[in-house]
């Protein structure tokens, strides 16, 4: 039977880099401009160009190679027209000393580079001979050298070929592969006996959304089972060929196994799928410190030399590359286990990671070619945490002792960095005395175009530096362009925050509104859906996450029935000024709870000095009554800590069993890393108690968002305060009923849950079960 041929499509740069990439990661190198376009340098090197010379030429071509067929396609910097052949230009930038290029003549991935370039040329054209040129230039000093070679069309498309003969195993592991995958996923079925309520609907909304290549926002509570409902329809999209890869972004360690748990399940039904988990540098990384660089780290030192064969291996034998299976191929083949997860992340069909990886500038997927992007869906978990992620992502902060500790340690170098430092440090200076007898906090709508200046110099004057300095200027450099970058995003939608604090000053170039920066970033998938228990109201998080006119939303009501619940108010004010009257009323509702039915709770605050407090009191509160009863019959109290290790937070949350010989008390904080992601079923939690409406501290950041929103006709104080202080609420809440069978008691304590703008934040199964007001 005659074979089919199998069609790849790839960037230039994608394959020669696979072809030709050799050497080490280096941290310090990360800022150098090996491969980008557009940069000052590529400009100014253009602005030399002759009026019959092009700049950014697209090139595209078709090679055959036995059972496979290439569609590699790219931009070349520059097309000369010079005499006797055309010089195809690839113009390089780094701000690194010249001379290693200079001794090597340029690197090979470079010339592979213009050498396809000029072949896809040479064929396009009929053109017999072919130059190609390389133009290095340093950012800083502006020096260029140049190097050039010349070949016939001949001995391009020798070259060419062998490149794509080098590329086609890998290219043979792709295809085979997708076969078994789509076949599986044809054979797929629902990985449950039936759909639980409101689960069919919202599977059926997000292969919808996919298909007609828009936006989904759905609020699914608890119990619908929404990790498996949004990857099962994405999956099935994947088979019929609707897309070719998944995102699932999440906030959470936690919600991230849900994932990989729903992909095990999937799997156990015949699903197989190569799915990859990204997991945080520092926590992946197998050495004691995290230095990126080849003297210190042998998984560094030649990784490019050796990460193909260890992305061959990996795909060959496994599916689900979860991090203990990363770790082990990671050590196998000697490998950054984290770095080879990102090279894997461009060949998985679902990559599970955190939102940064696609949303934040500083380290999203950057190599995604165009062509896989529209056919790519993305699917954020707990999308409620997006809004302040995204302006966290989008927004940069430096402070000033930083710099003059650079200036201290570059002191008698005499070298541009110490002075650029020492000019950065100034300007603080300058800006704490200008502040002085004033507020110690401002808010200022203009750009600080004088700081962005400095620094700018100073990352330029910096650079040079990083190969041999490292440490803290490496991490100063890398605040700097955080900065930089949200200074050229920098309008409207930001303001600049100055503060003075003791000897310190900070600026930050805080991003009010990320809703079009995130628009812009989704610009070009095939669809985002963003999904959580408590997406509410769904026209708020339109609003911020860049929702249109032609997305969808999607509802759906609690699957629980009412009596698995009951809910009691408590208006007891938990504002500022009546807190301390608050601390004794509190710890008896807490008493009072944990008496009536003796079991496991959770009471959640709005801020560790108030838990603090009301702890106190009621471990005041049993102290007083140790005369009613043996010690073994009292609660037992676990209080959260600030900065609480994995291990700790394991340790809390495995004292909730459901067999316990006497009421354990969970004091802990809402937003923090027990109310939300964590779940308790059965008699592992049988009430939850919430304390205040989870208003955000008032404060100068939140003034302002609350002015911005006001300023654009919305309500700014429930922009800015009530709603994302009543997620919390809401999020500490769902921890309670987690399934069909679970049941237990919330209540709510403050006088706000009975005012109109608060309840109708709340969930109808809440308001349902109230049976005191």
């Amino acid at each position: 039977m005659e074979q089919t041929t199998y069609t790849v499509s790839l960037s230039v740069r994608h394959l020669v880099e696979y072809v030709h990439l050799s050497g080490s990661i280096d941290a310090r190198l990360q800022s150098v401009d090996a491969m980008h376009e557009g940069t000052k340098a590529h400009l100014r090197v253009q602005g030399t160009y002759g009026e019959a010379d092009q700049k950014e030429v697209y090139l595209k071509a078709d090679i055959a190679c036995d059972d496979l067929l290439f569609v590699v396609d790219g931009r070349a910097d520059g097309l000369l027209a010079t005499e006797p052949m055309p010089t195809i230009d690839e113009i390089k930038s780094t701000a690194g000393d010249l001379s290693h290029v200079r001794e090597a003549e340029g690197y090979p991935v470079h010339w592979a580079q213009a050498w396809f370039y000029a072949y896809m040329y040479a064929r396009d054209t009929g053109a017999p001979s072919m130059r190609v040129q390389l133009t290095y230039v340093n950012t800083i000093t502006e020096e260029t050298i140049r190097f050039q070679r010349e070949a016939a069309f001949e001995e391009l498309e020798r070259d060419i070929l062998d490149m794509a003969r080098r590329y086609a195993p890998y290219a043979r592991l792709r295809r085979d592969h997708e076969a078994r995958r789509n076949a599986s996923i044809e054979a797929l079925p629902f990985p449950f006996e039936s759909y639980r309520a409101g689960q069919r609907k919202l599977a059926g909304a997000v292969y919808k959304s996919v298909e007609e290549g828009v936006s989904l926002f759905a609020k699914a509570p608890t119990g619908i089972g929404k990790t498996i409902s949004t990857t099962y329809p994405a999956v099935k999209a994947i088979g019929g060929g609707l897309l070719q890869r998944i995102y699932y972004l999440t906030a959470r360690t936690t919600t991230r196994a849900a994932a990989e748990d729903a992909l095990k399940l999937m799997a156990s039904r015949g699903l197989n799928l190569h799915a990859v988990t990204i997991t945080a540098k520092e926590k992946i990384c197998f050495q004691e410190e995290t230095r990126c660089e080849k003297e210190h780290c042998p998984f560094a030192d030649g990784y490019y030399d050796r990460i193909n064969g260890a992305v061959m291996d990996i795909l060959q034998h496994e599916t689900l590359m979860s991090r203990s299976v990363l770790e082990q191929y990671a050590r196998k083949h000697m490998v950054c286990p984290f770095e080879f997860s990102l090279d894997l992340a461009y060949a998985a069909d679902m990559v599970i990671c955190d939102y940064n990886y696609v949303f934040d500038p500083r380290i999203s997927f950057k190599r995604l070619y165009g062509e896989v992007k529209k056919r790519t869906a993305i699917l954020v978990d707990e999308a409620h945490n997006l809004p302040d992620r995204a302006r966290e992502m989008f927004s940069g902060e430096l402070t000033k002792a930083p710099f003059l500790a650079m200036q201290r340690a570059l002191k008698g170098r005499n070298n541009p960095a110490f002075e650029a430092a020492k000019a950065v440090n100034d300007w603080f200076i300058a800006k704490r005395k200008a502040m002085a007898d004033g507020k110690p906090a401002i808010a200022e709508k203009e750009r600080p175009d004088e700081l962005i200046g400095l620094i700018e110099r100073f990352a330029e004057a910096a650079e040079p530096l990083l190969e041999s300095e490292g440490g803290e200027l490496l991490e100063l450099y890398f605040a700097a362009q955080q900065f930089l970058r949200a200074a050229k995003l920098y309008d409207e939608r930001y303001t600049t925050m100055v503060e003075a604090a003791r000897n310190d000053v900070s600026v930050k170039l805080f991003c009010l509104d990320p809703a079009e920066l995130l628009k812009a970033t989704v610009k070009g998938y095939r669809s985002v859906v963003y999904f959580s228990a408590t997406l509410t109201p769904i026209g708020y998080y339109m609003d911020m996450l860049g929702g249109g006119e032609q997305d969808y939303t999607l509802s759906l009501p609690s699957p629980f029935r009412s009596e698995q619940l009951h809910v009691s108010i408590h208006p007891i004010s938990t504002r500022y000024q009546d807190r301390a009257d608050s601390y004794r009323p509190i710890a008896e509702i807490i008493h009072r709870a944990a008496r009536r039915k003796r079991g496991n709770y959770f009471v959640f605050f709005p801020s560790y000095a108030y838990m603090n407090a009301v702890h106190d009191a009621y471990i005041e509160l049993m102290g007083e009554e140790r005369d009613g009863g043996p010690a073994a019959d009292r609660p037992e109290v676990l209080l959260q800590q600030t900065g609480m290790a994995e291990e700790e937070r394991d340790a809390f949350l495995a004292a909730f069993r459901p067999d316990g010989e006497r009421s354990l008390i969970g004091f802990a904080v809402m937003g923090g890393i027990f109310s939300e992601g964590v779940d308790l079923p059965g008699d592992r939690l049988i009430g939850v108690i919430v304390v205040g409406v989870g208003m955000p501290q008032l404060g100068l950041e939140r003034d302002t968002l609350r002015n911005y929103f006001q300023s654009r006709g919305k309500n700014g104080f429930t922009y800015a305060y009530v709603i994302p202080g009543m997620n919390k609420v809401l999020q500490a809440g769902g921890r309670l009923i987690r399934s069909e069978t679970d049941s237990g008691t919330l209540a709510l304590i403050d006088d706000r849950y009975l005012e109109s703008g608060y309840r109708q934040l709340l969930p109808e199964e809440w308001l349902d079960a109230v049976k005191n007001d």
